[in-house]
Order: structure tokens, then sequence, then C-alpha cells
């Protein structure tokens, strides 16, 4: 890697002099080109992706290729699935992609095949979701268990629940239902715990640390609730699994060895549904719909450690991301699924995208001097559309779009379902071709670019694709600019202060806070008051 900043970089200078040249190009004259969504746009198992309605040329790609290759990001993607410690701040490897390898593969870190560990978990997974689904696991009272609790925070609840949202229409049987409780608060776990039985619940507290104080705080409020209605503190062992990496915790916490289900340091939490922590998805959608939504994350890790750059889905979407942010001026990135079940996929992505590149040093601890990581948000397009397009549309700030689209619906009626077609499509073209008017008020410049991913169908074999391929996506965005996206000191400071003003809370005396006048005061205000 040059000791420069990639910045001040020759490539990065010429992608500069090339943007400049192309601020007063519309998109609307780069579709001119006959060819232009054959030459922009790339098909990989049921899955098109078209980047042609990006304000690109083939000279861009060519540009922002050889900024990739002076990054050395070839190097970098093999590094990355060899194990190299890439997470440098803690010294670890990020090796996500290991929990979704075949059996028949190898990777050895430290002389320890990490697949037959990953393989040996799927396997106990296996077993219990089966006992689980078919009646065979009984709750203190000999009855079945008919709903399953996750109780998690962050990448322990957002990657589960996500994947429950946007696949419950496969289910093959109906006798398991899903619950999510992460809200510090208690409201989750007041609103769903009196709606269920405590005979026939199962709890998956899924922690990283086992130590999350939301997780936990929450995981003491249902084992509380559990025993008062069994009378028998030893109702939590046939009521309460862990998804964890301290299995230690777990075990001091009161659950035995075979109701621990782990997984490893080197499983970053936002990488982590892959792997243990997706027992909830598991339980609710059968293990054969999570095995398979690894084989398409599986696809797609091959897809991206082999492909050339020109024709590699994820390096596109990052590289072009760079381009709208670092060159043409564009903070955001907005993400739009054109179907109802992927209901919580941009918030998924808000996770991904902004805790991995929320970065301002270097990984050699240097200041950045370029913008890093863009600010996602979205939601389900056709609800948005009449929301927040009008400032995509016409608004003096805006961002780059993702328009995410099966062709073919799940529980929806053919017909009706055309209608999300055409809206999709249509809003993709309009934010392109823009509108012209002799009323200042209906005047719509267009030129506003979007990528769209088009699906067979939402399965969970395109899921684990989609999702794969914006990991990638990150890992690319960070190679460019420097910086380590397997970290998050930045959310450790509040949780710092956090216990501090706990205990303030808890022991209030009639000293003064020792914090600035505005926490001091909003105490005091919370002191007064309660």
């Amino acid at each position: 890697m040059a000791e420069q900043s990639v910045s001040h970089s020759g490539a990065w200078k010429a992608l500069q002099s090339h943007a400049s040249k192309m601020e007063s190009v519309h998109l609307r004259d780069l579709f001119t080109a006959a060819q232009r969504f054959e030459d922009f746009s790339v098909e990989l198992n049921g899955l098109l992706f078209d980047y042609s309605k990006q304000r690109i040329r083939q000279e861009t790609i060519e540009l922002l290729v050889a900024l990739a290759n002076q990054q050395q990001l070839p190097d970098q993607i093999q590094q990355l699935f060899q194990g190299a410690p890439l997470n440098c701040t803690e010294n670890r490897p990020a090796l996500h992609t290991v929990l979704r390898s075949h059996s028949d593969e190898s990777v050895a870190v430290n002389g320890v095949n990490l697949v037959k560990q990953v393989q040996t978990v799927r396997k106990q997974m296996r077993r219990f979701v089966d006992r689980v689904r078919m009646g065979h696991w009984r709750g203190f009272s000999g009855r079945r268990m008919t709903d399953v609790v996750n109780i998690g925070v962050g990448g322990s609840d957002l990657g589960p629940k996500m994947v429950c949202r946007a696949l419950r229409l496969r289910r093959r049987e109906e006798q398991i239902r899903i619950h999510f409780i992460s809200s510090i608060d208690g409201a989750h776990a007041a609103d769903i715990l009196p709606r269920l039985d405590p005979e026939t619940t199962l709890f998956v507290v899924s922690s990283k640390t086992f130590t999350t104080a939301d997780t936990m705080a929450n995981a003491a409020a249902a084992r509380k609730w559990l025993i008062e209605a069994a009378g028998d503190e030893q109702a939590v062992a046939q009521h309460f699994v862990a998804a964890t990496a301290h299995a230690e915790s777990a075990k001091k916490w009161g659950l035995p060895e075979e109701n621990i289900f782990p997984f490893w340091e080197w499983v970053g939490g936002r990488y982590s549904m892959w792997s243990s922590i997706g027992l909830p998805i598991a339980l609710y959608l059968g293990m054969d719909v999570f095995e398979e939504m690894l084989e398409g994350a599986w696809q797609a890790d091959q897809h991206f450690s082999t492909a050339p750059l020109e024709q590699n889905i994820p390096v596109l979407m990052g590289l072009v991301g760079i381009w709208n942010s670092n060159f043409l001026g564009m903070p955001g990135h907005v993400v739009l699924p054109y179907a109802a079940h992927l209901f919580h996929f941009s918030s998924y992505l808000e996770q991904l995208e902004m805790e991995s590149l929320g970065k301002s040093v270097t990984r050699n601890g240097e200041r950045v001097v370029h913008d890093t990581g863009p600010i996602v948000w979205g939601g389900v397009g056709s609800n948005a559309q009449h929301a927040f397009y009008q400032l995509l549309h016409q608004g003096t700030r805006f961002a780059p779009m993702d328009f995410i689209l099966p062709i073919h619906p799940v529980g929806a009626e053919a017909q009706q379902y055309q209608l999300t077609i055409a809206n999709c499509l249509a809003q993709s073209r309009a934010f392109m071709v823009g509108q012209e008017s002799e009323e200042p008020h209906r005047c719509h410049e267009g030129n506003r670019p979007s990528t769209t991913f088009l699906l067979d169908a939402l399965t969970p074999h395109s899921l684990g694709m989609l999702v794969a391929f914006y990991e990638h996506k990150v890992f690319v965005q960070s190679v460019i600019w420097e910086i380590n996206p397997f970290d998050q000191f930045g959310v450790e400071l509040g949780k710092q202060i956090a216990n501090q003003l706990h205990q303030e809370l808890i022991h209030a005396g009639g000293e003064e806070p020792p914090y600035d006048s505005s926490t001091n005061g909003l105490l005091r205000r919370i002191r007064s008051r309660s």
C-alpha cells in the first residue's frame, strides 16, 4: 500500500480530472449509446446487476479499476479469504466467508481448520432445529415449542429479523412463530411476553460476549418471567439457549453446554447471521432454508474472489459508490427494495455499511483527508415513493439509489404485482430522464443515478447472494479508502458513559453530577420527576 494518502495518488487525481469533464454530461446523453445496458450490466445465477443508469462511461470504469489496482484490491481480496489479520486494530482475521464454506474446503488459522469447526456447529444447529420443529424438544410442562424469541441487539438482531421477515412465506410448516426483543428500555419485552405462553416459548439469547447490557437486561426479564410461570429455575435449561463466542459466560448464566451454540472472535457482529446467530432463522424457516441462503452467499463469495474486476459485481458496486461519493459529491446512498418482505433490508444495510465504513482514521492511524462511508437509508420503494421521493426527484440534495426488484412475487397476486414492477422501472427511468416544463414547479432535471438489482425471485439463495454482495462492497470501499471496516470503537464511548450515568441514577445523592451543564441539568430534571 502506498505511504501517501490515496487522495494524493495519480489514480485519484485522474478520476478528479475525469469527474470535471463529466459534470456537464446528462444521463440522457449517455443513453444515446445503443449498447449501454449490455455494456453496464452483469448477470449471475438469476441476479442481474444493472448499473447503466449511473453517471459513468467506459473510461470511468477503467479509471476506477486503475484505482483499485493501485490500492492492491485483488491481493486484499485474496488475503481476506485466506484469513490474514485484516482487522488490524484487533489483530484478527475477518472470516465471515468461512461461515458459508463447503465441507470439502479448508481455511486454517494458527493450524486450526476453521471450516471443520463451522461444520461441527452447523450440524449441532441442524440436530437442535429438527428436534424443536418436530416437537421433540419440550417445555417444562411437556408441551412442544410454538414460539421462538430472539433476544439480541445490533447484528444479533438486525440480520435474523431481516431474513425472517424477507422469507417468511417460504415456511413449510406453520408451527413456529418468531419474535424479536432488542430495545433496552424493556418496551419490547413488555409488549411481547404477555402475549406468549411460557410453557411453549423458547428463547435464544444472541450475544457475542454474553455481556451486552441491552441483551442481558432483556434476557434477565425473560428468565424471571419464565421462572415465575414454571415455579422452578430448572425450567431455564428447557427454554433458553445461547448463540455466543463466550460459552463460559453462558454457562455461568445457567445454561448447560448442550444449549450453547458457539461462534468465534473472528466473526464480526454485523457479519454474524451466517453463524449460530442465524439459529432463529433456522428455527423459524427450517435448516434447509438457512443452508440454501448460505449457498447463495457462498456463490457470491466465489464470484467476488475469482471474477475480473471489470465484471465483478461487488467490486463494481464499491467502485461506483466511491465515484458517486468522492468524485460526484453525493454523501448519501438510498436502498429501495420493491418487495414488501424486504421491509428491514435498508435497516440491516445501515448497520453493515455505516458501522463498517464510518471511520476517519486510516489503517496506519493517520487522519483521512477524503470522505469515507456514505449515509445509508431507505425503505420499501412502493411506500417510499409516497414519502421521501420528492426530495430525491426535485430537492437540492439527493443521493444515488439502489432499486431491488424480484420479477416473480411470493404471496402476491401476479396481475397486481405488475403494478410494483411498473412503478420500480418507472421511478428509475424518471430519476434518469427527468422532465422539462414551462412551469418551474413541474420541471425535474433528472440525472439522478441509480442501480437496479433484478432478482428472478426473492428466495433464500438470491437473498444470500444479495447480502454477501453488499458485504463485499463494503470491503472494496474500505480498501480504496485505506480504513479498517471490521472494528467499531466509535460505539464504545457512549456505552462507557452510559454505565457511569446509570450509576448516577441508581445512587442519586445530593452531590452535583460531574458532567457538563446540559447533562447535569437533564439529570436533575429526571431525578426531580422520578
